[in-house]
């Protein structure tokens, strides 16, 4: 099943650390959020970060979980399923220092980027090979997947909340809007002969 994760974290430097974690899995179930307490070692701080967000260090030493015990709660709950995130780059960066925490290997659990997802949702709606799916000359995607992309993000008016669940809840709705986008699309192909 695909779970949609988001990380908040203490920046965006090398030496930055997740501090809250939260997924939900594509048919809304299994929503968790979980403050992390900075493991050994976590030190790297940013106060525009902390502007964002409103997650104090304070606050985690206080009610943050221990990062071996979300580690192990990630690997229970997520092993097995397809795991997104708008930023895999970064969030991956974070989920493999949460591992690595935990006692676990980095790669224990990997993350795919959700627009990949949403590309992927859109074809499957539309009945496209995304291998042999035609293309323009240029084009990474096929041109209907594309499209939907485009129109989806222009009607969106995406709000940060800088926060793990709700953020991980938008990528969800995103990706269950532009499925939506690609049946209206077809339902018109179907009326209108194209």
């Amino acid at each position: 099943m695909i779970v949609f994760m988001d990380i908040e974290a203490s920046g965006l430097t090398d030496d930055s650390y997740p501090i809250e974690i939260a997924w939900v899995f594509e048919d809304g179930s299994g929503g968790e959020s979980h403050y992390i307490r900075p493991a050994p070692g976590w030190t790297g701080w940013s106060a525009s970060a902390e502007e964002a967000h409103h997650i104090t260090r304070d606050l985690l030493e206080k009610n943050g979980e221990p990062a071996e015990a979300v580690a192990r709660r990630l690997v229970e709950a997520l092993s097995g399923h397809d795991l997104t995130a708008s930023s895999p780059n970064w969030d991956g960066k974070w989920l493999s220092d949460l591992l690595e925490a935990g006692g676990f290997a980095r790669d224990r659990l990997t993350l795919r980027d959700t627009e990949e997802v949403q590309a992927e949702a859109i074809a499957r709606v539309l009945d496209l090979d995304m291998a042999t799916a035609p293309r323009d000359p240029g084009e990474v995607l096929p041109r209907d997947v594309e499209t939907i992309m485009v129109l989806a993000g222009l009607e969106e008016r995406r709000t940060h909340h800088h926060r793990a669940l709700d953020d991980a809840e938008e990528e969800r709705q995103r990706w269950l809007k532009v499925q939506e986008m690609a049946t209206a699309q077809l339902r018109k192909k179907a009326e209108y002969g194209w």
